[in-house]
């Protein structure tokens, strides 16, 4: 017999009438906070980054192929890696279909990681994305958009991630999660976490390129599309420690 409050058919709906009212409330809330984003003032970029792509050494410019707006996902995948992380590879399974819908709306979107090109190619034909990924390998990219700490900055508590500073690096607990999600990108946590998830937005106006939003940490809980299907399950995220894996390695397959 469950625990959970039970009723009639008439119980729910009226519940359920209220609750609407409050999701109809953080829809407009949502609406409004878009709008502010896209007011956010426009910075220029100045820096010259390059990237390794399937089509060859480009620019930040290269990557919008010909559209005026650029999502850039900041994939945990660095150089000491041989997998991606769980987490972001989870994020890409949800986004790996709608590039195509948004390359058609004049937004591109693509990965960029550390590793090398020839590792996030590997990674990606075992995932079996079609999304575009670039290699900042050689570049100053993920540093200046904060998503690429040194092992200095985790011994000085130096890293200014998600508009704020942390403190000294440390792991409370050999059984840490961040231990766990590590261990299947092939890293230890304190190697694992020099990189950092994010996603930033650009602009190219008259031939100049504009940093225009970022987000990190749960700023990205949207766009993690598992989260907002689990919102709406009988049982929400009804999380015990990391439970998700690469979708090619859960032990029984849909």
């Amino acid at each position: 017999m469950t625990k959970h409050i039970t009723g009639t058919r008439n119980e729910w709906l009226a519940a359920r009438v209220e609750l609407l009212k409050e999701e109809k409330e953080l829809t407009r809330r949502s609406d409004e906070l878009a709008r502010k984003r896209q007011e956010l003032p426009w910075v220029p970029v100045t820096h010259n980054y390059k990237f390794d792509t399937d089509e060859g050494v480009t620019d930040l410019v290269g990557l919008f192929k010909g559209r005026s707006q650029l999502l850039v996902y900041h994939f945990m995948f660095g150089p000491d890696y041989t997998a991606g992380c769980p987490s972001c590879s989870s994020i890409a399974d949800g986004f790996d279909g709608i590039a195509v819908h948004l390359a058609n709306h004049d937004v591109m979107l693509t990965a960029v990681s550390r590793a090398p090109l020839a590792q996030l190619n590997a990674f990606k034909q075992r995932m079996r994305w079609t999304f575009p990924w670039a290699s900042a390998h050689d570049s100053d990219f993920n540093p200046d958009f904060n998503v690429r700490f040194t092992e200095k900055q985790q011994r000085d508590g130096t890293i200014d991630y998600n508009y704020r500073r942390e403190g000294k690096w440390q792991l409370r607990g050999s059984d840490n999660p961040v231990s766990e999600i590590a261990a299947m990108t092939g890293t230890d946590a304190a190697t694992y976490t020099r990189e950092r998830p994010g996603v930033s937005a650009f602009a190219l106006d008259d031939g100049v390129v504009y940093h225009t939003y970022s987000a990190y940490a749960r700023g990205l809980d949207a766009m993690w599309g598992v989260y907002q299907w689990l919102d709406r399950a009988p049982l929400g995220r009804n999380e015990q420690g990391v439970w998700w894996r690469h979708h090619d390695a859960y032990p029984a397959q849909v």
